[in-house]
Protein backbone atom coordinates (compact mmCIF):
# COMPACT_ATOMS: atom_id res chain seq x y z
CA UNK A 1 0.00 0.00 0.00
CA UNK A 2 1.51 3.37 -0.90
CA UNK A 3 2.39 5.88 2.18
CA UNK A 4 0.81 9.38 2.07
CA UNK A 5 2.93 11.88 2.68
CA UNK A 6 2.84 13.19 6.29
CA UNK A 7 1.98 9.66 7.85
CA UNK A 8 4.78 7.02 8.12
CA UNK A 9 5.16 3.37 9.08
CA UNK A 10 6.91 4.17 12.40
CA UNK A 11 3.42 6.51 13.16
CA UNK A 12 1.88 2.91 14.18
CA UNK A 13 4.41 3.12 17.16
CA UNK A 14 3.50 4.71 20.53
CA UNK A 15 6.89 6.71 20.45
CA UNK A 16 5.90 10.62 19.46
CA UNK A 17 7.63 13.38 21.54
CA UNK A 18 5.79 16.02 19.61
CA UNK A 19 2.23 16.62 18.26
CA UNK A 20 3.70 15.42 14.89
CA UNK A 21 4.74 12.62 12.85
CA UNK A 22 7.91 10.44 14.16
CA UNK A 23 9.66 11.84 11.22
CA UNK A 24 8.95 15.50 11.80
CA UNK A 25 11.82 16.25 13.87
CA UNK A 26 10.98 19.69 16.69
CA UNK A 27 14.13 21.80 16.22
CA UNK A 28 16.04 23.54 13.43
CA UNK A 29 18.11 22.13 10.27
CA UNK A 30 20.79 20.99 12.53
CA UNK A 31 18.93 17.98 14.09
CA UNK A 32 20.77 14.87 13.74
CA UNK A 33 20.56 11.24 14.66
CA UNK A 34 23.42 9.51 14.81
CA UNK A 35 25.81 6.23 15.93
CA UNK A 36 29.24 5.96 16.02
CA UNK A 37 31.55 2.78 16.88
CA UNK A 38 35.37 2.30 17.64
CA UNK A 39 37.13 -1.30 17.32
CA UNK A 40 40.40 -2.34 17.85
CA UNK A 41 42.49 -5.42 18.72
CA UNK A 42 44.78 -3.52 21.48
CA UNK A 43 47.72 -3.76 19.70
CA UNK A 44 47.75 -0.66 18.32
CA UNK A 45 48.33 -2.06 14.64
CA UNK A 46 44.95 -0.80 13.79
CA UNK A 47 41.85 0.87 14.92
CA UNK A 48 38.58 1.62 12.86
CA UNK A 49 35.61 3.67 13.61
CA UNK A 50 32.38 3.98 11.77
CA UNK A 51 28.76 5.52 12.27
CA UNK A 52 25.67 6.11 10.38
CA UNK A 53 23.54 9.51 10.48
CA UNK A 54 20.22 10.80 9.85
CA UNK A 55 19.46 14.22 9.02
CA UNK A 56 15.70 14.95 8.93
CA UNK A 57 15.81 18.03 7.96
CA UNK A 58 18.34 18.38 5.38
CA UNK A 59 16.27 15.32 3.14
CA UNK A 60 19.69 13.32 3.53
CA UNK A 61 21.22 10.12 5.40
CA UNK A 62 25.24 9.01 5.53
CA UNK A 63 27.55 6.56 6.91
CA UNK A 64 31.19 6.44 7.21
CA UNK A 65 34.10 4.02 8.27
CA UNK A 66 37.86 5.16 8.65
CA UNK A 67 40.78 3.16 9.14
CA UNK A 68 44.03 3.88 10.37
CA UNK A 69 46.93 1.02 10.20
CA UNK A 70 50.75 2.34 10.77
CA UNK A 71 50.91 5.70 9.10
CA UNK A 72 47.71 5.28 6.90
CA UNK A 73 44.17 6.25 7.61
CA UNK A 74 41.47 4.60 4.61
CA UNK A 75 37.86 5.99 4.91
CA UNK A 76 34.82 4.61 3.16
CA UNK A 77 32.07 7.52 2.83
CA UNK A 78 28.56 6.99 1.69
CA UNK A 79 26.02 9.36 0.88
CA UNK A 80 21.74 8.80 -0.07
CA UNK A 81 18.27 10.50 0.28
CA UNK A 82 16.72 10.42 3.55
CA UNK A 83 14.21 7.54 3.42
CA UNK A 84 11.45 6.59 6.00
CA UNK A 85 12.32 3.08 6.88
CA UNK A 86 13.79 4.17 10.25
CA UNK A 87 13.93 0.58 11.74
CA UNK A 88 15.83 -0.60 9.01
CA UNK A 89 19.40 1.30 9.64
CA UNK A 90 21.36 1.20 5.96
CA UNK A 91 23.50 3.74 3.48
CA UNK A 92 24.35 2.01 0.38
CA UNK A 93 26.88 -1.13 1.10
CA UNK A 94 26.19 0.02 4.60
CA UNK A 95 24.02 -1.07 7.09
CA UNK A 96 23.25 -1.92 11.26
CA UNK A 97 20.80 -4.37 12.26
CA UNK A 98 19.85 -4.10 15.68
CA UNK A 99 19.55 -7.54 17.00
CA UNK A 100 18.96 -6.88 20.39
CA UNK A 101 18.69 -3.19 21.51
CA UNK A 102 21.12 -1.83 24.06
CA UNK A 103 22.79 -5.26 23.99
CA UNK A 104 23.81 -7.10 20.49
CA UNK A 105 23.86 -5.38 17.02
CA UNK A 106 25.83 -6.63 13.83
CA UNK A 107 27.36 -3.92 11.61
CA UNK A 108 28.01 -4.95 7.92
CA UNK A 109 29.83 -2.88 5.00
CA UNK A 110 29.00 -5.03 1.34
CA UNK A 111 32.67 -4.89 -0.85
CA UNK A 112 33.07 -1.57 -1.05
CA UNK A 113 35.82 -0.10 -3.26
CA UNK A 114 38.48 -3.32 -1.39
CA UNK A 115 36.78 -3.06 1.64
CA UNK A 116 34.07 -5.20 3.53
CA UNK A 117 33.35 -6.14 6.83
CA UNK A 118 30.42 -8.61 9.03
CA UNK A 119 30.95 -7.56 12.89
CA UNK A 120 29.04 -8.40 15.62
CA UNK A 121 28.80 -5.66 18.38
CA UNK A 122 27.99 -7.27 22.21
CA UNK A 123 27.98 -5.01 25.22
CA UNK A 124 29.68 -6.00 27.98
CA UNK A 125 28.03 -3.46 30.40
CA UNK A 126 24.84 -2.19 30.74
CA UNK A 127 24.61 1.55 27.93
CA UNK A 128 24.60 4.59 30.39
CA UNK A 129 22.85 8.16 29.34
CA UNK A 130 25.45 11.03 29.85
CA UNK A 131 24.37 14.46 30.86
CA UNK A 132 22.91 16.61 27.95
CA UNK A 133 25.44 18.60 26.38
CA UNK A 134 25.52 22.20 25.17
CA UNK A 135 27.52 24.86 23.63
CA UNK A 136 26.16 27.98 22.62
CA UNK A 137 27.71 30.62 19.89
CA UNK A 138 28.44 33.87 21.76
CA UNK A 139 26.21 32.73 24.76
CA UNK A 140 22.80 33.19 22.16
CA UNK A 141 22.05 29.91 19.72
CA UNK A 142 22.91 26.38 20.68
CA UNK A 143 25.26 25.58 18.04
CA UNK A 144 25.38 22.08 19.73
CA UNK A 145 22.29 20.65 21.82
CA UNK A 146 22.82 16.52 22.23
CA UNK A 147 21.75 13.69 24.23
CA UNK A 148 23.76 10.39 23.84
CA UNK A 149 24.25 6.68 25.43
CA UNK A 150 27.27 5.32 25.73
CA UNK A 151 28.13 1.74 26.29
CA UNK A 152 31.69 -0.65 26.16
CA UNK A 153 31.63 -4.00 24.45
CA UNK A 154 33.07 -6.65 22.26
CA UNK A 155 33.56 -7.48 18.96
CA UNK A 156 33.45 -10.47 16.44
CA UNK A 157 33.46 -11.51 12.96
CA UNK A 158 35.61 -10.57 10.07
CA UNK A 159 36.98 -7.33 8.19
CA UNK A 160 38.72 -7.50 4.90
CA UNK A 161 41.10 -4.82 3.59
CA UNK A 162 42.56 -4.73 0.12
CA UNK A 163 42.32 -8.85 0.10
CA UNK A 164 43.51 -9.04 3.88
CA UNK A 165 40.87 -11.09 6.19
CA UNK A 166 41.63 -9.92 10.14
CA UNK A 167 39.17 -12.19 12.30
CA UNK A 168 37.46 -10.50 14.71
CA UNK A 169 37.20 -12.18 18.14
CA UNK A 170 35.56 -11.80 21.11
CA UNK A 171 38.65 -12.73 23.40
CA UNK A 172 40.55 -9.80 21.31
CA UNK A 173 38.55 -7.38 20.24
CA UNK A 174 36.88 -4.66 21.93
CA UNK A 175 35.68 -1.23 21.42
CA UNK A 176 32.78 1.13 22.46
CA UNK A 177 29.95 3.30 21.22
CA UNK A 178 27.05 5.79 21.56
CA UNK A 179 23.77 6.94 20.21
CA UNK A 180 23.64 10.64 19.75
CA UNK A 181 20.95 12.97 18.98
CA UNK A 182 20.11 16.69 18.72
CA UNK A 183 21.28 20.24 17.43
CA UNK A 184 25.16 20.08 15.75
CA UNK A 185 26.50 21.73 13.07
CA UNK A 186 25.79 19.18 10.17
CA UNK A 187 25.60 19.70 6.35
CA UNK A 188 26.69 22.33 4.26
CA UNK A 189 28.10 26.05 6.10
CA UNK A 190 25.63 28.38 7.72
CA UNK A 191 26.10 31.86 7.15
CA UNK A 192 27.50 33.35 10.01
CA UNK A 193 26.09 36.16 11.32
CA UNK A 194 27.32 38.63 13.29
CA UNK A 195 31.01 38.01 15.49
CA UNK A 196 30.17 35.83 18.88
CA UNK A 197 30.58 37.86 22.11
CA UNK A 198 32.87 36.20 23.31
CA UNK A 199 34.70 34.78 20.14
CA UNK A 200 35.33 31.23 20.56
CA UNK A 201 38.57 30.87 21.32
CA UNK A 202 39.30 26.87 21.75
CA UNK A 203 38.10 24.09 23.97
CA UNK A 204 40.11 20.88 26.06
CA UNK A 205 38.32 17.53 25.79
CA UNK A 206 38.55 14.38 27.41
CA UNK A 207 36.71 11.19 26.69
CA UNK A 208 37.40 7.91 28.12
CA UNK A 209 35.08 4.56 27.99
CA UNK A 210 37.26 2.06 29.26
CA UNK A 211 35.76 -1.74 30.00
CA UNK A 212 37.66 -3.45 33.26
CA UNK A 213 37.39 -6.89 34.85
CA UNK A 214 34.26 -6.78 36.45
CA UNK A 215 33.23 -2.58 35.49
CA UNK A 216 33.16 -0.30 33.04
CA UNK A 217 34.56 3.31 33.31
CA UNK A 218 32.90 6.00 31.35
CA UNK A 219 34.74 9.83 32.06
CA UNK A 220 33.38 12.72 29.67
CA UNK A 221 34.82 16.09 30.68
CA UNK A 222 35.09 19.52 28.79
CA UNK A 223 37.12 22.55 29.58
CA UNK A 224 36.77 26.42 28.55
CA UNK A 225 40.38 28.11 27.15
CA UNK A 226 40.69 29.08 30.95
CA UNK A 227 40.07 25.21 32.36
CA UNK A 228 36.81 26.13 33.54
CA UNK A 229 35.16 22.86 32.99
CA UNK A 230 31.42 23.23 31.64
CA UNK A 231 30.65 19.30 31.71
CA UNK A 232 31.66 16.76 34.18
CA UNK A 233 29.97 13.51 33.90
CA UNK A 234 32.48 10.21 35.33
CA UNK A 235 30.49 6.98 35.98
CA UNK A 236 31.77 3.63 37.00
CA UNK A 237 29.07 1.11 35.87
CA UNK A 238 28.77 -2.39 37.63
CA UNK A 239 27.00 -5.34 35.07
CA UNK A 240 23.55 -5.74 36.95
CA UNK A 241 22.75 -1.43 35.71
CA UNK A 242 24.37 0.07 39.26
CA UNK A 243 26.20 3.48 38.27
CA UNK A 244 28.55 5.34 40.90
CA UNK A 245 29.98 8.92 40.47
CA UNK A 246 33.40 9.18 40.37
CA UNK A 247 33.70 12.66 41.18
CA UNK A 248 35.82 15.75 39.87
CA UNK A 249 38.63 14.05 38.36
CA UNK A 250 41.56 15.56 37.92
CA UNK A 251 43.97 14.93 34.69
CA UNK A 252 47.33 15.38 33.50
CA UNK A 253 48.33 14.60 30.06
CA UNK A 254 51.94 13.99 28.64
CA UNK A 255 51.59 14.82 24.55
CA UNK A 256 53.74 13.70 21.43
CA UNK A 257 56.89 16.03 20.96
CA UNK A 258 55.70 18.94 18.48
CA UNK A 259 52.10 17.67 18.57
CA UNK A 260 48.52 17.87 20.76
CA UNK A 261 48.12 14.35 20.64
CA UNK A 262 48.08 12.50 23.87
CA UNK A 263 50.46 10.16 24.78
CA UNK A 264 49.70 8.66 28.48
CA UNK A 265 47.79 10.37 31.20
CA UNK A 266 46.19 9.80 34.43
CA UNK A 267 42.87 10.53 35.95
CA UNK A 268 42.61 10.98 39.40
CA UNK A 269 39.30 10.64 41.58
CA UNK A 270 37.96 10.20 44.53
CA UNK A 271 34.64 7.36 44.78
CA UNK A 272 31.48 7.57 46.81
CA UNK A 273 33.38 5.59 49.68
CA UNK A 274 36.16 7.76 49.58
CA UNK A 275 38.73 5.64 48.07
CA UNK A 276 41.11 7.51 45.95
CA UNK A 277 42.00 6.04 42.74
CA UNK A 278 44.15 6.45 39.54
CA UNK A 279 43.57 5.52 36.23
CA UNK A 280 46.79 5.81 33.86
CA UNK A 281 45.61 6.17 30.12
CA UNK A 282 48.28 4.87 27.16
CA UNK A 283 47.66 6.07 23.95
CA UNK A 284 48.56 2.77 21.60
CA UNK A 285 47.48 4.07 17.79
CA UNK A 286 46.43 7.78 17.37
CA UNK A 287 43.26 8.16 14.84
CA UNK A 288 42.68 12.09 13.64
CA UNK A 289 38.58 11.29 13.35
CA UNK A 290 38.71 14.99 11.57
CA UNK A 291 40.57 13.32 8.66
CA UNK A 292 38.06 11.72 6.72
CA UNK A 293 35.68 10.81 9.36
CA UNK A 294 33.64 13.86 9.09
CA UNK A 295 33.80 15.16 12.47
CA UNK A 296 34.37 18.77 12.91
CA UNK A 297 37.23 20.37 11.08
CA UNK A 298 37.33 17.73 8.33
CA UNK A 299 37.82 19.81 5.29
CA UNK A 300 37.07 16.96 3.04
CA UNK A 301 33.59 15.78 3.60
CA UNK A 302 30.98 16.70 6.44
CA UNK A 303 28.24 15.09 7.81
CA UNK A 304 24.94 15.50 6.24
CA UNK A 305 26.51 16.85 3.31
CA UNK A 306 24.44 16.23 0.33
CA UNK A 307 26.56 14.62 -2.47
CA UNK A 308 23.52 13.00 -4.37
CA UNK A 309 21.68 9.28 -4.68
CA UNK A 310 24.24 6.48 -3.99
CA UNK A 311 27.02 8.37 -3.77
CA UNK A 312 30.37 6.16 -2.09
CA UNK A 313 34.01 7.05 -2.82
CA UNK A 314 37.23 5.69 -0.96
CA UNK A 315 40.08 8.00 0.40
CA UNK A 316 43.65 7.40 1.70
CA UNK A 317 45.06 9.76 3.60
CA UNK A 318 48.99 9.63 4.69
CA UNK A 319 49.55 10.62 8.37
CA UNK A 320 53.14 11.89 7.85
CA UNK A 321 52.04 14.09 5.04
CA UNK A 322 52.49 17.72 6.29
CA UNK A 323 49.81 19.63 5.00
CA UNK A 324 48.06 16.16 7.00
CA UNK A 325 50.26 16.94 10.27
CA UNK A 326 49.13 20.63 9.57
CA UNK A 327 45.12 19.18 9.90
CA UNK A 328 45.36 17.10 13.02
CA UNK A 329 45.36 19.81 16.20
CA UNK A 330 42.04 21.15 14.95
CA UNK A 331 40.30 18.00 15.86
CA UNK A 332 39.86 15.62 18.06
CA UNK A 333 41.87 12.19 18.46
CA UNK A 334 40.89 8.70 18.80
CA UNK A 335 43.27 5.83 20.50
CA UNK A 336 43.73 2.68 21.08
CA UNK A 337 43.57 3.18 25.14
CA UNK A 338 45.06 1.19 27.74
CA UNK A 339 44.08 1.82 30.85
CA UNK A 340 45.30 0.95 34.71
CA UNK A 341 43.20 1.26 37.77
CA UNK A 342 44.99 2.20 40.57
CA UNK A 343 43.07 1.73 44.24
CA UNK A 344 45.24 1.26 47.30
CA UNK A 345 45.19 -1.95 48.72
CA UNK A 346 44.28 -3.64 45.52
CA UNK A 347 45.99 -5.34 43.02
CA UNK A 348 46.24 -2.86 39.26
CA UNK A 349 43.54 -4.10 36.60
CA UNK A 350 44.13 -3.39 32.99
CA UNK A 351 41.26 -2.05 31.06
CA UNK A 352 41.27 -1.26 27.56
CA UNK A 353 38.50 0.84 25.23
CA UNK A 354 38.77 4.33 24.40
CA UNK A 355 41.21 7.31 25.10
CA UNK A 356 39.50 10.68 22.92
CA UNK A 357 41.56 13.83 23.40
CA UNK A 358 41.88 16.92 21.73
CA UNK A 359 42.87 20.63 22.69
CA UNK A 360 41.62 22.66 20.04
CA UNK A 361 42.65 26.39 20.30
CA UNK A 362 43.53 27.64 23.58
CA UNK A 363 43.68 26.00 27.10
CA UNK A 364 46.16 27.62 29.33
CA UNK A 365 46.56 25.12 31.96
CA UNK A 366 47.84 22.59 29.81
CA UNK A 367 50.42 25.21 28.49
CA UNK A 368 48.63 26.33 24.75
CA UNK A 369 48.33 30.11 24.97
CA UNK A 370 47.11 30.39 21.38
CA UNK A 371 45.84 28.48 18.58
CA UNK A 372 48.96 26.68 16.55
CA UNK A 373 51.58 26.04 19.59
CA UNK A 374 52.34 22.35 20.29
CA UNK A 375 53.85 20.67 22.76
CA UNK A 376 57.81 20.73 23.24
Amino acid sequence: MPEVPGVFPLDEFPIHQIPAPIEWVGSDRNFYDRSYWNAHDRTGDLMLITGIGYYPNLGTKDAFFLLRRGDQQTALHFGDRLDSDRLNQHCGNYRIEVIEPLKTSRLIIEETEGISLDMTWRGLFPAIPEQRHVMRAGGHRATLDAQRFAQVGSWEGSLMVDGREYDITPDTWRGTRDRSWGIRPVGESEPAGAPGEPPFDGMWWLYAPIAFDGFAMIIILQEEPDGNRILNDCHRVWPDGRTEQLGWPLVTTNYRTGTRTPLTGTIGFRTPDGTDVVVELESLLPLAIHVGGGYGGDSDWAHGQWRGEGWSERVTYDMTDPQIVGRVPFGLTDSVGRAVWREEGKAPLEGWGLYEHGVIGIHRPSGFHDWLTNAP
